[in-house]
């Protein structure tokens, strides 16, 4: 008899596929760097599953206040006056409006009032206060640095490279001025308040981050780290030893060793501090008690986008003018 008409035994359903994990990214960028340090969920929100994240005022006006500093200096020295760089501020607003409508959302009328046909709408009261804020932090900027002593050589410098390791960093650098002694100093804008001194180092890290890029890419060591807080009329300033960035080089190699862990295990651990009243995806956080979306079958490349302003928008101004006070 043949067993094949016969046979009761069950059958065995072939063994399921193993479901690819995600891709550990092939490339950091000081952002999404701190994102780990700061909660390995976060990053794999950010990264992995990419969630979208609604924009923000603080965010926007941060957006705004470095494309006016930036454009500022493709007017000659004479030009550069609060006057004028206040009245860029409306110009480049409706540009990035214009680029991104989805910012109209910020400044929406709830109920129609505030001068809105129909709730929605912008507010203009509400866009005018808004904008009237982010003058002022443009203008608080000249009480920091005098414009018409300045021609950076540099402005919004994507910069890349690849450690012998094969991991690939990456970011965007405000402003590079050379002085004429060859100094390179690394200016970046931030229009929040300057941090508390136990702060401090947190703060440093994206600089030390991008004198690590420079220096890899070009053989020589940047001269000066700064920073400028808009918020509160701040600037911070580092010299980095070679010290410094190779121990930041360590550190990247060793965060970028457990990024690639939590890839491979499916492992992204909350980390709760202090930052997580601030952050856009709490409601998904086990930590309270929210569920993470389900991890996407694969990326192919997690790394790109890894910075939150978008590449597009980062430019080389081929010029390498010294500035007058880059020391």
């Amino acid at each position: 008899m043949d067993s094949s008409e016969t046979d009761d035994t069950p059958a065995v359903a072939p063994p399921a596929t193993p479901r690819p994990a995600a891709a550990p990214p092939s490339s950091l960028s000081p952002s999404r760097a701190a994102d780990f340090m700061n909660c390995p969920l976060l990053y794999r929100f950010r990264v992995i599953d990419r969630l979208p994240e609604k924009p923000s005022e603080a965010a926007t006006r941060g957006t705004l206040v470095h494309t006016v500093l930036e454009r500022l200096f493709d007017d000659p020295a004479p030009v550069r006056t609060v006057a004028h760089a206040r009245s860029m501020v409306a110009g480049e607003w409706e540009r990035l409006l214009a680029a991104k409508p989805e910012l109209a959302e910020l400044f929406a009328a709830e109920d129609g009032t505030e001068g809105s046909a129909e709730a929605g709408a912008i507010a203009p009261e509400r866009l005018a206060r808004w904008l009237a804020g982010t003058e002022q932090l443009v203008e608080q900027w000249f009480t920091l640095e005098d414009p018409t002593r300045l021609e950076p050589a540099e402005r919004e410098l994507f910069v890349q490279t690849t450690l012998d390791s094969g991991l690939k960093l990456r970011g965007i650098i405000d402003r590079v001025d050379v002085a004429p002694t060859g100094e390179v100093r690394i200016v970046d804008y931030k229009t929040g308040k300057a941090p508390r001194p136990e702060y401090a180092a947190d703060a440093l890290f994206q600089m030390k981050f991008y004198a690590l890029v420079l220096w890899r890419l070009r053989g020589s060591m940047p001269r000066r780290l700064q920073l400028v807080y808009l918020g509160s009329g701040d600037v911070l300033t580092y010299d980095p030893t070679e010290g410094d960035l190779r121990a930041v080089e360590r550190k990247l190699l060793a965060l970028w060793d457990a990024i690639m862990q939590a890839a491979e295990t499916a492992d992204w651990r909350p980390r709760p501090g202090r930052l997580c009243g601030w952050c856009p995806h709490r409601a998904l956080c086990p930590e309270f008690g929210g569920t993470p979306p389900p991890l996407p079958p694969a990326v192919v490349d997690p790394s790109m986008g890894d910075d939150p302003r978008p590449a597009t928008g980062a430019r080389r101004v081929p010029k390498r003018s010294s500035a007058t006070d880059a020391r």
